[in-house]
């Protein structure tokens, strides 16, 4: 360690990769920027006759990046006293955010007996009146590390509303498609388990049986096939064994139909790393950008079958074919699924409200059989098939996603609006502070038009959080309907109706009595559409 006699001779020379350097040869090589700023500083050092205690490098971080090695090294040695002065080319090498420059370069360093110096910008502690101008350039330099994250972001998110694959881990089911930069493919070996997975939930296993299953066989899970993949998977999760939550969570997984889901998590700031997760509404969802790995069919009865917590039927353990489908139309109550024997020794099915023999006003509901419910529901549907196809319900539909459209193009209109405005507030306090830091404006009408600024900014992000919220709900709305009419399009009559069909075409079905005062029981459908 240098002496204390002559620490204010000794300098610490700091070099870091800027944002704008893209010129390495080779990834083991310092970038020519580096290479320079070594050459530059190391000369302006010799010249005011400084000593270089040691040279900090940290090629290849970003200035908002806190946890550079080096920089982290260089203000260890600083607190410790082993150098006086601190060279960089400029004050946004050092950091480019204002609460760092505050912290270190006019709050410890001083204190450290440290003098920061700035070659090319002349950032100098050592100046008086210098103070002012490093805090406006420190200003600056942290507009513009957000300035460059918002378009970063901006950028990122328009490619994900274009449908485009944005990140470095593809979905397990899928792979980069090596034709075409963005688009992703199905991945043959991890595909097939995929759709075994929907298969095996369809046929009445749970998923911790699925995860057994698949562990029995040796199936390597996600993380554990993009290792063996030879992917440099850096997260351990799912890297182990399957279990129940990694059988959830490709169940639910969307983007097994053709659908492209990114932007479901965003850094809290430019200024971390931490990630929150937003809510589904908020999520970039783009329909029918890749090859489907699983059916819409098929997608449709398993999440409704994880809505309600249902198995479809297996030889060893069955429910009902409208389980948690119908309700009685007296009480309001889930009716309860049966079987009984006849004396033939055969079974029938039937549904039966929880309501029927209490001591208490019992429901007038009698039981219901299956086979009479099943007959009702196939000749509503061959005559909503019919209508459809004739043109009548077919009119309906369009006449609907008409009436869609219109308000879409309304929303994505008044969206831009509500966004152009949030933009203005937002550099409106920019140029305030930048006025206020200059001296142009007095605290008092700064501190006047700054609340009038971020009231206005306030408002304006309640407009466009709303403004979104409604234009995913109509987007989801137009998607439904699309849905409803290929439904009933591809419809043809099955010889009989399957539990499957019912999570398909049916939301739920209400039981009530004859309103003609007979012991016949009426059969209220409501559709999926």
């Amino acid at each position: 360690m240098k002496t204390q006699d002559n620490r204010d001779r000794i300098a610490a020379i700091y070099v870091r990769l800027s944002e704008e350097d893209h010129d390495k040869v080779h990834e083991t090589d310092d970038s020519l920027s580096i290479q320079n700023q070594k050459s530059m500083l190391l000369e302006f050092a010799s010249k005011h006759g400084w000593t270089v205690y040691d040279i900090y490098n940290d090629d290849d971080y970003a200035g908002a990046d806190r946890s550079r090695p080096e920089f982290n090294r260089l203000i260890t040695d600083a607190r410790e006293g082993k150098f006086g002065i601190i060279l960089c080319k400029t004050q946004a090498r050092f950091t480019r955010e204002m609460e760092l420059v505050e912290k270190y370069i006019h709050g410890l360093f001083p204190i450290w007996g440290i003098r920061f110096v700035g070659m090319v910008d002349g950032a100098d502690t050592s100046v008086k009146g210098n103070k002012k101008a490093r805090q406006i350039n420190g200003l600056v330099n942290e507009w513009y590390l957000e300035d460059m994250s918002e378009n970063i972001k901006s950028s990122l998110d328009d490619l994900r509303r274009k449908g485009h694959h944005i990140g470095a881990w593809v979905r397990y089911g899928y792979m980069k498609d090596p034709n075409q930069k963005g688009h992703i493919i199905p991945d043959p070996v991890a595909a097939a388990v995929v759709e075994r997975i929907f298969k095996m939930y369809l046929e009445g296993n749970s998923r911790a049986d699925i995860a057994r299953i698949l562990n029995s066989e040796q199936t390597p899970p996600p993380g554990l096939y993009k290792i063996q993949q030879g992917d440099k998977y850096k997260n351990a999760f799912m890297a182990g064994e399957w279990d129940s939550c990694s059988i959830s969570r490709i169940l639910k997984e969307e983007m097994y139909i053709g659908n492209m889901v990114q932007g479901r998590q965003a850094s809290e700031s430019y200024k971390t790393k931490k990630l929150r997760t937003l809510p589904k509404e908020d999520w970039i969802r783009v329909i029918g950008t890749h090859e489907a790995i699983i059916s819409l069919e098929t997608w449709n009865q398993t999440q409704a079958l994880l809505a309600v917590g249902a198995r479809s039927f297996t030889r060893s353990e069955e429910i009902g074919l409208f389980s948690r489908k119908v309700y009685c139309g007296h009480c309001n109550k889930l009716m309860r699924t049966g079987r009984s024997k006849r004396k033939s020794g055969t079974y029938y099915n039937y549904v039966i409200c929880v309501r029927k023999h209490p001591e208490i006003n019992p429901c007038p509901v009698h039981a219901v059989s299956n086979a009479l419910m099943e007959k009702t529901i196939l000749d509503q549907l061959d005559i909503l098939a019919a209508k459809y196809k004739d043109g009548s319900l077919f009119s309906e539909i369009m006449d609907e996603e008409s009436t869609i459209g219109i308000e879409i193009k309304r929303l994505k209109a008044e969206l831009a609006q509500h966004k152009k405005k949030l933009v203005e507030y937002e550099s409106g306090l920019k140029c305030l502070y930048l006025d206020k830091a200059s001296g142009s404006i007095s605290n008092s009408d700064y501190q006047f038009l700054s609340r009038e600024l971020s009231a206005g900014k306030e408002l304006a992000e309640r407009k466009v959080d709303l403004c979104t919220e409604n234009y995913n709900k109509i987007l989801r709305s137009q998607e439904i309907l699309r849905e409803k009419a290929g439904v009933l399009e591809s419809y043809s009559r099955p010889k009989e109706l399957t539990r499957s069909m019912v999570e398909t075409f049916i939301d739920h079905i209400v039981i009530c009595s004859s309103s003609d005062g007979t012991s016949k029981q009426e059969i209220k459908i409501y559709w999926n559409f």
